[in-house]
Parts: C-alpha cells; structure tokens; sequence
C-alpha cells in the first residue's frame, strides 16, 4: 500500500510539472536595435576619462564622469548636450544600451545633433565602491539620497559643479533646448527632477522605468505638475507592465509604489497639462532590456528638431556627418 502511494504521489508531482505555467521571459524578445552596434565606415567617438568632481552640494563626496566626444566635434561649433545618470549602465560596451554606439550612428547619418556626451555615476564617498553594472550603489553610495528625493541639491551638482566644468573643457551650446539629461529607475526621476528644478538649463528629458513612486515621494510628482505652471519640457517616458506592481507576498498592493501605474499618471498629468510628451508602454520587467530596442527612437524624437537645411543643392546636408 505505501509503495502504491509512493508511485501515486511520484505521478502527481510529475504530473503537476508538466501542466504548471512557468513565469514567461518578459525581456526575450528585446533585442540590440542595429544602431547599438558598431556599423562599417561609421566614425567613432571617444570616451574621456574617469574624471572625479567634488561636490559642495553633498560635501564629502564626489561624482566619477565620463565625456563621449563625437568625432565630428568641431571646438568652433557649440555642440549640444546630453547627460546620462548612472553613468557606467549607459556607456557599458556589454550593456543594454551603449548610448555611445548609438550616438555615434545617429549623428553620422544627421538624426540628431553633434552633442557631447556626459556619463554620471551618483556620489560617492572616497571610501566607498564605484557603483558597477552589478551594483548601482543604493547600499553603499549617495544615490538614494541624490536621486529619489525631491529638491534642487543634485540639480545644483549638474547645474553648479558640472556644468561650469563641461563649458572649460568644450564648446557646448548654452542654449537649454540643445540640453538634455536622461536614466533609468531612480536615475530617471533624478533627471526629471533637475530638468524641474532648472528648465533654464535642461528641457529634454529621456525616462526609463522611472522611480516616480514613494520612495521619497516621487508619487507626488503628478500632483504637483498639475498644479504648477507648465514648464518647457520635453519628456520621453518608457515602462514596462511587468515592472515593480507593489503586490507584496500576501497579497496587499501598495498603489504608491507601483512603479508602472505611476509611470502611467506621470504620462496623464504631462498630457493634460499640455507638455510634449511621448512614451512607450512594454512588459519588460524593471531595468534596461526594452532600451536596447527603443533608446534610438527616444533620441530621435527627444532631438528632432535640431537644425535642418531643405537646400536641395546643399550637398553636405545632404551626406553623411563624417569626422571633423
């Protein structure tokens, strides 16, 4: 008898195995869009540095950054701007992004500007660890503090400490609609919030996953564009369904720090207060993997109306943007 129920129960788990749904890959089938890979004949830009910027804003810590430069940079002419928080996820060779390569592809065939780039890791203290694509630093850096929270300081580190280094260094544009600041998760909140805090400087804004949930009140930021004066910005949403729902083990949902539904009211309150937004809705989970299909068009269309000639007979415009 307990031999019979052994094989019975041996049947059941089998059986159980078979006809249990496993959880799908929600990320399979995003894959590198080809202009996140190096193409034949196209110039490449170089990436300067590390470089270490203290900061007064957070004092005792410091900002490691790194500065893509175009080939086709020209020190004669102001190129524009674009600054990545969480620096080292977006310029990863390996990466779901390698905003580099991109930049590289799009400016050669004239999608977007000539722009510097401008790859920001969150503070740190001396003593502690670089964040790394496997660790972005909310343990054992700043970032928490710098990001998710809903004031001018870390606005006053890119505005104040690394601006007036940038304009030394290079011929950028201070022009604020050749300036645009973009991240992933608490580094997208954190570039909507400098963008916020400073449309004299910044008025595009790329967004991936953001963190506009109660982690230091990110959700209030619906309500507050409703209630404010519009400002003018332009904003690139991107989330998943399958990104943080705030369903906890048993079963209680906590609204606020669903992290999809409040992408969604972020879209609504820009769309309703007349801002020029546009988004993407996928069923990645949270992180970066439905960048490396989009993140081209958010460039695009985050800088589609750089500066075009409809000169039939002007054969530069009409070529590639070869290396200066």
């Amino acid at each position: 008898m307990k031999r019979n129920l052994a094989v019975f129960a041996f049947l059941a788990d089998a059986a159980f195995a078979q006809t249990t749904p496993t959880t799908p890959n929600f990320e399979l089938y995003y894959k590198l869009s080809p202009d996140a890979l190096p193409q034949e004949g196209v110039p490449k830009g170089q990436i300067k540095g590390p470089f270490t910027l203290p900061s007064q804003a957070y004092p005792g810590t410091q900002h490691t950054y790194w500065v893509y430069v175009p080939a086709q940079y020209d020190r004669a002419t102001p190129a524009s701007l674009m600054i990545y928080q969480d620096g080292q996820a977006f310029m990863a060779p390996e990466g779901d992004i390698r905003a580099q390569v991109v930049m590289d592809n799009l400016i050669y065939r004239r999608e977007i500007p000539v722009m510097i780039g401008v790859f920001i890791n969150p503070g740190r203290r001396p003593d502690q660890p670089e964040p790394t694509p496997a660790n972005w630093g909310d343990r054992d850096t700043n970032r928490p503090t710098e990001y998710n929270t809903l004031d001018d300081k870390y606005a006053r580190v890119v505005v104040d400490e690394l601006m007036p280094v940038l304009y030394k260094d290079y011929n950028i544009s201070k022009d604020p609609e050749r300036h645009g600041i973009g991240g992933s998760s608490s580094g997208a909140i954190a570039a909507f919030t400098v963008a916020w805090q400073r449309p004299d400087q910044f008025r595009k804004v790329l967004s991936n996953v953001g963190s506009f949930t109660n982690i230091r009140g990110g959700n209030k930021y619906p309500d507050i564009i409703r209630a404010s004066d519009k400002k003018p910005l332009r904003v690139f949403l991107v989330d998943g369904r399958n990104d943080n729902r705030a369903v906890g083990a048993d079963g209680k949902y906590d609204q606020d720090r669903d992290w999809f539904y409040q992408n969604v009211r972020m879209q609504q309150a820009l769309t309703e207060k007349g801002y020029d937004v546009n988004y993407s809705w996928g069923i990645q989970r949270h992180g970066q993997k439905m960048l490396q299909t989009v993140f081209p068009e958010m460039m695009r269309w985050l800088w589609r109306d750089h500066g075009v000639s409809t000169d039939p007979n002007d054969a530069t415009e009409r070529s590639f943007n070869g290396a200066h």
